[in-house]
């Protein structure tokens, strides 16, 4: 694949932390093309997802690009190229997915898989977005005309989850965005993570559970497309 060089811009959210990943990233951003958006008490994995889409929106231009990843080592940046060339054939979304051919969870307890895969199952059933598997993966690549278009229909409303189930509400309200999706290998990986996981896992199901409800209650969607209408010039 063509090695390019891209114009970037860093957008940290810092969701209250406790730790020194402030003063680490105040240090950062004199060295690297960075804005930070602090949280001063924590909100969950929703607000910090809202808040970065929300600046970066505001900050790019249509035909950008607005990636998504966690902060913790477990999603390698190298994907990035394949990434964005996935993009250029026309989709308008890609999803670092572990489910499909040269992905893997390196690292992970057998009581998150379960839950990762069960719930990417289940939103599957209900409401299937050709070309995804993987649902909850959070490293995406988004085209910035469409999150813009996302925060155009939706306002405030648009992350309205405070966990981890707030991915699956993004894929399920541009799902009514006639949204073209793709997705590239992700070995992910959990064992360079420091920490524990604030996942909780009964909560989460729970909030699962009541996400397919809510969108079985307000069904909907535009027609999906292969080739996306917003354009490929990346």
């Amino acid at each position: 694949m063509e090695i390019r060089s891209f114009e970037y811009t860093l957008i940290l959210v810092n969701d209250g932390s406790r730790d020194k990943t402030l003063e680490i990233a105040q240090r950062q951003s004199q060295l690297l093309p960075m804005e930070i958006v602090n949280h001063e008490q924590n909100k969950g994995l929703g607000e910090a997802l809202k808040s970065g889409l929300a600046r970066a929106a505001k900050i790019s231009r249509d035909q950008d690009v607005i990636i998504t990843m966690d902060a913790d080592n477990t999603h390698s940046p190298d994907l990035i190229a394949s990434m964005l060339h996935k993009l250029e054939q026309g989709h308008d979304c890609v999803i670092a997915s572990r489910y499909v051919s040269g992905g893997e969870e390196i690292g992970l307890s057998f009581h998150r898989k379960l839950l990762s895969r069960g719930a990417s199952a289940l939103v599957k059933a209900f409401f299937p977005v050709p070309g995804v598997r993987d649902y909850t993966c959070g490293y995406r690549a988004y085209k910035a005309i469409l999150i813009k278009e996302a925060l155009e229909s939706y306002g405030n409303m648009f992350i309205q989850e405070v966990g981890f189930t707030c991915m699956v509400e993004v894929l399920l309200k541009l799902r009514k965005l006639a949204v073209s999706c793709g997705e590239v290998p992700l070995v992910l990986r959990y064992d360079y993570k420091d920490g524990a996981s604030k996942m909780r896992v009964g909560r989460t199901i729970a909030r699962y559970m009541t996400l397919i409800v809510q969108n079985l209650a307000t069904p909907g969607s535009a027609p999906f497309r292969s080739i996306s209408p917003r354009g490929s010039d990346i």
